[in-house]
């Protein structure tokens, strides 16, 4: 599989679930805009049949090399991201994971119980990561008891394994020229913004500055009946130069952090 197919796949898949996302692109490209993406994101947890690793499989197989990792006390997650090898305008890779061990015993054991749902065929063909939820029917009273713990365990218990988030390139813009004029950009065409930690996350000293608007609403099939339930999200990155000249091309932990929260359900009232 060529990498080019591997995210066109990833990305059908994303827009079924995240239609702001089309909707951005499409007002964007009435501006003349050529929408380059800077990173896709995916969440997992720390099983090795379905880590972090397992994940990657497929993109290495394209030519990714792991580049830098990440841990979020908070949030019990760490992660990695990943770079094609040679084509530096390929989009990077941000892979998360929960730390199981550090939750309860119930959420251990319900993320276990899940993931061992998971088809033999899906985790043998590598195709885990376009897959969704393959552990069948979920239930209402499960997801809040994961999001009393944690709101990211109980968005992988509904929606499985995707994109959780696509990333516009603010750097190949030609009309909007920072961060401050996309998010206005955003908001006057209606989108709400992540606005934990501010709604510009990270700064030019960081040499990254990001945000994101917050995640769209689906109507999820319970055991108990129909919940709207967060599903996935846009976000936005501007890159600075480092000072030998090069453009920053990882991630800073903080922001992140805090960009996590835009598919929590809390954020949504």
């Amino acid at each position: 599989m060529e990498k080019e197919v591997l995210f066109d796949t990833l990305w059908k898949d994303y827009v079924t679930q995240t239609p702001s996302a089309s909707k951005i692109n499409e007002l964007l490209k009435q501006h003349g805009e050529n929408i380059k993406n800077d990173h896709i994101a995916l969440r997992t947890v720390n099983l090795p049949e379905v880590g972090i690793d397992k994940l990657a499989v497929l993109f290495k197989q394209v030519g990714y090399v792991e580049k830098d990792s990440y841990y979020f006390s908070e949030k019990k997650l760490i992660a990695k991201h990943f770079e094609h090898a040679t084509d530096l305008s390929a989009p990077k890779v941000f892979i998360s994971e929960l730390i199981l061990e550090e939750f309860s015993k119930s959420l251990q054991s319900t993320v276990r119980s899940f993931v061992n749902k998971i088809p033999k065929g899906i985790l043998e063909l590598d195709a885990l990561l376009v897959s969704g939820r393959t552990w069948g029917t979920v239930s209402y009273k499960t997801y809040e008891r994961l999001r009393s713990e944690s709101e990211y365990g109980a968005w992988l218990y509904v929606y499985g394994f995707c994109a959780n988030h696509f990333t516009i390139n603010v750097n190949e813009l030609e009309s909007i020229a920072d961060m401050q004029e996309m998010n206005l950009f955003l908001k006057t065409n209606s989108f709400k913004m992540n606005a934990s930690g501010g709604e510009i996350k990270g700064n030019s000293d960081l040499m990254l500055e990001q945000s994101s608007i917050l995640a769209d609403k689906m109507e999820v099939e319970f055991v108990e009946g129909e919940y709207l339930i967060p599903s996935c999200y846009y976000e936005f990155a501007k890159r600075y130069n480092q000072p030998n000249g090069e453009l920053f091309r990882g991630f800073i932990a903080n922001s992140a952090d805090k960009i996590f929260e835009s598919t929590d359900l809390v954020l949504q009232h």
